[in-house]
This record gives C-alpha cells, sequence and structure tokens, in this order.
C-alpha cells in the first residue's frame, strides 16, 4: 500500500470504529466516505473526504475536489462525474446518491462557505489558482 492508501485506509477505519468521527486534522470536521468504481480500473474504492450539508436541504451534500491544492484532480473526481452516481457512508448511515458537478456562481458560493468555515481550503485554491478551479460535487441521496 501507498502511503495515501495507508492514510485513507487509518480515517476510514477511525470513521467506522466512531460512528462517523475522526480526530486529527480532522477533529469535529464532518467526514463522509464515498464508495466509487474507477473509471478505467473496475475497482471498488472508498474515499475519506470533509463534506458541506447544504444548508436547506438534508439529503444534499458538498464534496471538494482540492487534492490539498495539487495542480491536478483527484482520480476519485474523474470516476464520481462519470458514473453519476455513488454510494456514501455517513455517520452510521449508508446510502446510494447522485452525483453532479456544480459550477458557476453556485460553485464559487458553496466553495467559499467551506473556506470559511475550514481555512485549509481557502489556501487550497490559493496554490490551484491560474492552473485549476477546484470542482464542487453535490452529492443528493438517490
Amino acid at each position: 500500500m501507498s502511503a495515501p492508501n495507508d492514510w485513507n485506509a487509518q480515517i476510514i477505519n477511525e470513521f467506522r470504529e466512531h460512528e462517523g468521527r475522526v480526530g486529527g486534522p480532522f477533529e469535529g470536521a464532518p467526514m463522509v466516505l464515498v464508495h466509487h468504481v474507477g473509471r478505467k480500473s473496475g475497482k471498488q474504492t472508498v474515499s475519506p473526504m470533509m463534506y458541506l450539508l447544504d444548508a436547506d436541504d438534508p439529503a444534499l451534500i458538498y464534496v471538494f475536489a482540492s487534492k490539498a491544492g495539487a495542480p491536478t484532480n483527484p482520480a476519485w473526481y474523474y470516476n464520481l462525474t462519470a458514473a453519476g452516481k455513488a454510494t456514501v457512508e455517513v455517520g452510521t448511515e449508508t446510502y446510494d446518491v447522485t452525483v453532479t458537478e456544480v459550477t458557476g456562481a453556485d460553485r464559487d458560493r458553496i466553495y467559499a462557505i467551506q473556506a470559511s468555515r475550514y481555512p485549509g481550503f481557502a489556501e487550497y485554491e490559493t496554490k490551484t489558482e491560474g492552473i485549476r478551479v477546484i470542482p464542487v460535487l453535490a452529492l443528493r441521496r438517490a
């Protein structure tokens, strides 16, 4: 296993052991485990992510393809947008979602909310400025 996979495995285990809560740098942050299928490999993968709950719709959460400010999008972004669906674990609940990308002013508004709550997201946006716009995906309970 590579270091990122070890890191993810630790977060996934902690998430499941503590009913959706993790510590360390994610202490108190809303976390989701997103199950997706590789668009090329066909391999099932689980990716832990921070999310933002929609203020008006409890069936809708947003995830951010920040990749910690790397110049490229994470692989899971391409898998989710290609499939248009996934399964998520939120707390102790597991359910299917549809996946759509949020763009334009809506994307900017949602990202700004996340960046105001978690300053690391503002840093990621600074790192990617002029290289890429960090995608925001809407995951709606199916």
